[in-house]
């Protein structure tokens, strides 16, 4: 079972805050702490995550042993984080709406890579023939509302979907994407909800909430192989 702090733009552009998100990102039970890459992230923009910083937050991680993790949105982003050889991927749906090409050179690298699925609306998955892509059901809704979950898989496994990506409120969702053979969870992660920088600190966990989340979630996850 993985879980992934989804750390992305919560830093609010203050990489000051790096260390201490991280930090509280392994100490809550995350395997990954995961940021995005090329998005917002130009020169004066909150998310203008250069060399230096990919450096410092694998610096931080490694210190802090999780795993470090990025979505790739743009070709320059892919050049740039190849790199520092890091263990997986993530694809954002957005990347799959707007440049498919890039999404194929990052899997022709072999790595695991996850591929989040929000804004796809055709019936076949891409890349069916990619060994190292996990699928990721996702509602791209920034919070998901319990009304906007629609279509949401009874088995996870005969969906071929390795997981879920939970933009809703709350564990509730993780939980039940669990109880249907989920072996992934990814779920925004915050200092503080409150803020009001971007929109993803409301439909974030703190990290006393994700902890919850991973031991109630591991604890699911290892009573499924008893009663299935």
């Amino acid at each position: 079972m993985i879980f992934i702090a989804e750390i992305g733009m919560n830093h609010n552009g203050n990489f000051g805050l790096l260390h201490e998100l991280i930090k509280q990102a392994s100490l809550s039970g995350a395997d990954i702490a995961k940021f995005q890459l090329g998005w917002r992230d130009q020169e004066g923009e909150i998310n203008n995550i250069t060399p230096d910083i990919i450096e410092l937050i694998i610096k931080i991680a490694k210190h802090y042993e999780i795993e470090p993790m990025f979505s790739i949105l743009t070709e320059e982003a892919y050049n740039t984080i190849i790199k520092y050889d890091m263990k997986r991927y993530k694809i954002a749906s957005r990347t799959l709406l707007d440049n498919i090409g890039l999404a194929e050179k990052i899997l022709s690298e072999k790595k695991e890579t996850f591929v989040s699925l929000g804004f796809w609306d055709k019936e076949q998955f891409p890349f069916l023939d990619k060994s190292n892509v996990r699928y990721l059901w996702c509602k791209s809704n920034y919070p998901t509302a319990p009304w906007d979950i629609k279509n949401f898989p009874k088995s996870f496994s005969k969906a071929n979907l390795y997981g879920l990506s939970d933009h809703s409120i709350g564990n509730e969702l993780s939980f039940i994407a669990i109880s249907r053979g989920a072996n992934l969870i990814e779920k925004h992660f915050t200092l503080d909800k409150s803020d009001t920088t971007i929109r993803d600190h409301a439909l974030s966990l703190t990290p006393s909430e994700f902890r919850v989340l991973v031991e109630n979630g591991r604890a699911i996850y290892k009573m499924l192989k008893y009663i299935q």
